[in-house]
């Protein structure tokens, strides 16, 4: 159990250790206490006596606290252990660590405790360098050791950027360069303990604090998590679910979600982050995209999204960080690389489907809200990113939108959510040259345009733009159709090159197709088949790359394995063509699958056979949890009860899988106030179950 991964998180920040709590030095590993992309601490051990200690269990009481029990020495002495040890950690702004030591024996004991500590500031982006073969560079670090205080200081600073940790005690201690040292003697049956408080300092110009800025919104965490916690389940709607499995799953998907809002230095509003460990900050795509998914349960993600992602819309051409006028926001990063541009993600717009997304998220969020005042209030950032489609997005004027990264030394080459580098392939293995234009590209701007010109008519008082759009779209839908059918294969062709080749790979974007509307009606039911046919489906979920291709792996990222963000998107287009039957199907795989592995679902599992497994693979490049992962099983579950506004009111056609009995959803959240679904036999659900929020 020592070697598991525990984590601890509050927003921004959070700690990784193993399972017995310690961090040990690990270059290139992303472990150790962390916020706004830099290790505060890379060097967390606990010893008593000299020995290190070994764990008989562990509470993982919350998302932002666990608890540790603990014996000193080998696992041989467990049984007669006359002392044990109890490490309580918490985060909030600060990390909290209190350790308490039980004398069992009937005799006063003397004992040495040990924390060894350090950080070496590591930039969170660095240990991914270094996670793929490149040094970790080395920073010179300024220590202060006060054992008057009780305090240890580290710090490190470049320039204007400046970062600091302060680790204080309440318990007297020896304080060396290296940790803290207690010599302490405990009665009889008696305890002792310290609190540890870990707090982390950023400095900016004029070397102000920049985390104390937000105090005064932040005062809340601090007062009560655990209320907060409490706050955010109870907003979302009740699930009552015959099949028990069901409510533990919506209810830790809810509590990740919970867990994965930070607010970004200089904004006082919580919005949803990528995901542990790599992307805990604002990451467009995956941000705009767990809106999308958890509208129905947590709408109050989507205002906050939105505006921040106006606030940072792109408005000029700059090369170095992919940025063009209209377009929407990448990835938004406060580490060391960042702060002096060795790495253009400071603000980075290299993606090419958050721009169309943006305009889908707006629309969606007033047809459940009803919030005309939002989509008059980003009314220009919403017009620049349907101009950005056209004007920066047509690279070749086939009218297609196509993205080619404008840093050629650090821009990510494929600009679309599968942007491993060799995602975008053919059956053989041929990548096309660029720019590239993959086929859900166009299904998200198809969408975006249809939308667009729902709100210039309805709200912008524009009825030429909105006609204008609508004409664009269809025109859009006739000329994909053309040339992205495969007619002898029968699905969509991943992309285009840019001369017009097809790379004629079989992928799991068609389903994403279908989620925007692109597809033509006569085409939809081959698209279907494809997706949970045996070459794609795998039993637990969609492969993003079909079998039988030369470059198909199983355990490659976008070459085979399964996404349940990916899946989610794939069930919901499913049911918007009424292939009810095939949508249950693949939702029934990913719930199988949550249920199976517990805990916050992965991000990806490999995509080998079900039957030949029976257990969902997990693999090390899954970080878990993840905002569009745990988002996707709640946008599985609205699927499956077929909720759709329209209008004034709450739409409910369920079509649930075999065998997931009764469910009633309450207190749907919407322009219609609170709503309620219910799908299966009435009878089955019992009237003395408990109601989960």
């Amino acid at each position: 159990m020592s070697r598991e991964g525990v984590h601890v998180i509050a927003g921004n920040a959070f700690a990784i250790s193993d399972g017995r709590g310690d961090v040990a030095e690990d270059p290139g590993t992303p472990v150790g206490l962390f916020s706004f992309d830099t290790r505060f601490l890379s060097r967390w051990i606990l010893s008593v006596g000299g020995e290190e200690l070994n764990v008989l269990s562990r509470d993982d009481m919350t998302y932002f606290e666990t608890r540790f029990f603990l014996v000193p020495g080998a696992a041989s002495h467990y049984v007669d252990a006359d002392v044990s040890v109890i490490r309580h950690r918490s985060i909030n702004d600060s990390f909290n660590e209190r350790i308490t030591l039980l004398n069992h024996s009937a005799q006063p004991a003397e004992f040495t405790v040990r924390m060894d500590m350090g950080s070496d500031f590591a930039d969170l982006a660095d240990l991914a360098d270094v996670a793929a073969g490149r040094e970790l560079r080395q920073r010179a670090v300024e220590v202060t050791a006060d054992s008057a205080r009780n305090q240890l200081v580290l710090r490190y600073g470049r320039e204007r950027f400046v970062r600091e940790t302060v680790v204080s005690s309440t318990a007297p201690a020896d304080v060396d360069e290296r940790g803290m040292t207690f010599r302490i003697r405990i009665e009889p049956e008696g305890t002792w303990e310290t609190d540890l408080q870990v707090t982390m300092t950023i400095r900016g110009e004029g070397g102000r604090d920049l985390r104390n800025d937000l105090e005064s919104h932040r005062e809340h965490v601090r007062g009560g998590m655990r209320e907060e916690l409490a706050g955010w389940l109870d907003r979302a709607p009740e699930l009552v679910a015959e099949r028990e499995s069901l409510e533990e799953i919506y209810r830790g998907s809810l509590a990740d979600l919970g867990a994965l809002r930070y607010m970004p230095l200089s904004y006082n509003t919580r919005v949803p982050v990528g995901g542990l460990p790599w992307a805990m900050g604002l990451c467009g795509r995956d941000s705009i995209m767990t809106c999308l998914q958890t509208m129905a349960f947590t709408p109050e993600l989507a205002p906050a999204t939105l505006r921040l992602l106006a606030l940072l819309q792109g408005g000029q051409l700059d090369d170095v960080h992919d940025e063009e006028p209209g377009k929407i926001l990448a990835q938004l990063r406060y580490g060391e690389s960042a702060a002096f541009g060795d790495r253009p993600d400071a603000l980075y717009y290299g993606a090419a489907d958050t721009t169309p997304l943006f305009v889908v998220l707006l629309d969606e969020y007033e047809r459940w809200s009803g919030d005309a005042d939002l989509v008059r209030e980003l009314h220009h950032a919403a017009r620049m990113a349907l101009d950005w489609i056209d004007e920066y997005g047509d690279m070749t004027g086939d009218g297609y939108l196509r993205y080619q990264r404008r840093n050629e030394r650090h821009g990510v080459i494929n600009q679309s959510w599968k942007n491993s580098p060799d995602a975008i392939t053919d059956a053989c293995g041929w990548q096309p040259a660029l720019p590239r234009a993959t086929c859900e590209l166009q299904g998200y701007a198809y969408d975006a345009k249809r939308r667009g010109a729902r709100l210039a008519r309805t709200f912008w008082d524009d009825p030429v733009y909105a006609d204008r759009l609508d004409r664009e779209a269809a025109e859009l839908k006739d000329r994909f159709n053309r040339d992205f059918w495969l007619p002898e294969r029968e699905y969509y062709a991943l992309a285009l090159g840019p001369h017009g080749e097809p790379v004629d790979a079989l992928s799991s974007n068609i389903g994403h197709l279908l989620w925007s509307g692109i597809v033509a009606d006569d085409r939809a039911e081959a698209v279907a088949e494809h997706l949970v046919g045996p070459r794609l489906f795998s039993g637990w979920g969609v492969r993003t790359f079909a079998k039988g291709q030369r470059p198909y792996n199983p355990v490659g990222s976008h070459l085979g394995a399964v996404w349940p963000s990916d899946n989610a998107l794939i069930a919901a287009g499913l049911r918007h063509y009424r292939f009810d039957a095939q949508a249950a199907r693949i939702a029934a795989g990913i719930f199988d699958a949550a249920q199976t592995l517990g805990g916050p679902v992965p991000e990806l599992i490999a995509g080998y056979e079900r039957r030949l497994t029976k257990y969902p693979v997990q693999l090390p490049s899954a970080g878990r949890p993840q905002s569009w992962s745990s988002g996707a099983l709640l946008m599985l579950l609205g699927t499956l009860l077929g909720l759709r506004p329209t209008g004034e009111n709450l739409l409910v056609n369920p079509a649930l899988p075999a065998g997931f009995g009764r469910i009633e959803l309450l207190d749907i959240p919407g322009r219609w106030g609170l709503s309620d679904a219910y799908a299966g036999d009435r009878s089955t659900a019992g009237s003395d179950r408990r109601r989960l929020r």
